[in-house]
């Protein structure tokens, strides 16, 4: 693929995986986030290809360095006046901003193995109940700061060496996490995947793709993760060997969900579809969603719209690569 001149990526902690693999390709990065400083891992520790980098804290302050591949850069997704002036330049935006919990202390728990602080997040809903409905984190994080940086991206002209077609990528999710995680985390994702759509709906010159992993699993970054995805991985795997038109723990759930719908007011089906849903699709490791991101970004394949597991498989290669029914990495 011919790399876009530049991207940007939402919150370097959650699209460190994505600039990686943006920059094995040759794409430049932009990286913007709160504190403007670069990528470290959850030790401290700064991975190789974070170094040789320029480093904007400021618009009128730049650090400068040999390599100039990535920009970590000083921004509020939720303020495009502090990144507006970067937009012109880019071929494509990634938003991967976003909470499972509305207490973002689990993200911690999860870096470093803590299973007590992790089961306690999820116990307590990582709610705090001081918030209204209308400030919660996961109307904020999920939905309101894509709407706002895809607002300011569809409004920016490019400049002539941009791309024609720019797509907005947004780090969307499967419904798998009812009724563990409250229903107003997918409910979210999904409200800010409509409005996107209306937002470039009608702009030939913008193309939207919605990225909805299932459990993304890493053994070093989310160690926590890799016990559950290997359950996952069985299970789904389980499912997809069991023949067609013989019931699964799945298609039973999913019946009984038909039978008695949900009747609380939500967009969203009962939760059993979403329990069903975390027995059949397998899991992801983080790298391959990185991997599959940065060829959405190709306009050569004009990917749009939902980017399941399935369809991420498919577009990296999965069965090509040589991955076994199994877990790809580990």
């Amino acid at each position: 693929m011919e790399p876009l001149a530049r991207k940007i990526l939402i919150s370097p902690p959650s699209g460190s995986a994505v600039c990686k693999a943006a920059l094995a390709r040759g794409i430049q990065v932009t990286s913007i986030s709160s504190s403007g400083k670069p990528y470290k891992t959850p030790k401290g520790h700064t991975p190789a290809w974070v170094a040789n980098v320029r480093v904007i804290m400021h618009p009128m302050h730049m650090l400068t360095c040999h390599c100039c591949q990535v920009d970590w850069r000083k921004a509020d997704a939720l303020l495009p006046e502090t990144y507006s002036d970067i937009l012109p330049r880019v071929g494509a935006v990634v938003h991967t901003l976003g909470t499972l919990l509305e207490d973002g202390k689990y993200k911690s728990a999860l870096a470093h193995g803590d299973v007590i602080g992790l089961v306690g997040g999820i116990a307590g809903g990582g709610a705090n109940p001081l918030r209204g409905p209308q400030s919660s984190s996961y109307q904020v994080m999920n939905r309101d700061s894509a709407l706002r940086v895809c607002e300011a991206f569809k409004s920016s002209k490019p400049d002539p060496e941009v791309a024609h077609v720019r797509p907005f990528i947004y780090i969307s999710a499967e419904d798998i996490f009812r009724p563990l995680i409250p229903a107003r985390y997918i409910e979210t994702k999904r409200e800010a995947e409509q409005r996107i759509n209306q937002l470039l709906g009608d702009h030939p010159n913008h193309r939207s793709v919605f990225v909805r992993p299932s459990l993304v699993y890493h053994a070093h970054h989310r160690p926590l993760t890799s016990p559950l995805a290997a359950l996952i991985d069985l299970s789904a795997s389980i499912h997809a060997s069991v023949p067609k038109g013989l019931p699964t723990p799945s298609s039973l759930l999913r019946a009984v969900a038909h039978a008695f719908p949900s009747s609380h007011g939500s967009p969203l089906s009962s939760p059993l579809h979403s329990i069903a849903n975390a027995l059949s699709i397998p899991p992801i490791h983080v790298d391959h969603v990185a991997e599959a991101i940065c060829l959405a970004l190709d306009p050569t394949k004009d990917v749009r719209g939902v980017l399941g597991v399935k369809e991420m498989r498919e577009l990296i290669g999965w069965s090509e690569k040589g991955y076994g029914p199994r877990l790809g990495r580990a």
